[in-house]
């Protein structure tokens, strides 16, 4: 495995970054997660966090044990990342919609509320997130990206793992990493446009 560079699964929550970490880890990437959070109905696979991710601006320690592996980062604490390494970035896209009422769903069974945020609020609030990332990340000349949307990972797993495989270097099991996508945890799909 190449070790110059860290992988990063990223995107928004509930946009399939989960589902990317598990395809990235069957084609042959050691992932760095702890198992904390443990597998649940939402992700009946596992979240695949690492904890120690959410403190990166106060302790760095973790990211050089990084390298050669694939570790999941949300959106927003990307920047929080030390310059000094090479990171290659497949960061997943989901609807907005899909993915409120993905969160929606996942509150409703812990028996929780939402914050009584109304779905146009919350979706016009993480279009303002990324577009802020989106200007943030162009300049970074050590971050690479590669989008992969979720819808079209499980309409055509095919052409999206070759697309990561490439991005990742291209010796990757691309046979194992095709079977890790499973088209059952593609819930909450939404066929108008509302929110995306």
């Amino acid at each position: 495995m190449d070790t110059s560079f860290i992988t990063i699964v990223s995107g928004l929550p509930r946009s399939g970054t989960s589902m990317m970490m598990q395809v990235i880890e069957a084609g042959g990437v050691p992932v760095l997660c702890d198992h904390i959070r443990s597998q649940d109905d939402d992700n009946p696979k596992g979240y695949y966090e690492f904890e120690l991710v959410k403190k990166t601006k106060i302790d760095p320690s973790w990211v050089p044990g990084a390298c050669g592996k694939v570790v999941k980062v949300i959106y927003s604490l990307l920047n929080d990342l030390p310059s000094e390494y090479n990171y290659r970035v497949v960061f997943m896209e989901r609807s907005l919609a899909e993915v409120l009422a993905s969160q929606k769903k996942m509150l409703e069974r812990r028996g929780q509320k939402g914050g009584g945020v109304p779905d146009e609020k919350m979706a016009a609030l993480f279009r303002s997130q990324l577009a802020t990332f989106e200007h943030w990340v162009r300049n970074q000349k050590n971050f690479s990206m590669l989008r992969v949307g979720y819808a079209d990972m499980i309409a055509d797993p095919v052409a999206a793992v070759d697309r990561v495989n490439k991005f990742l270097g291209g010796t990757l099991d691309r046979e194992a990493m095709i079977r890790a996508v499973d088209p059952d945890l593609y819930r909450n799909r939404r066929s108008s446009a509302a929110c995306s």
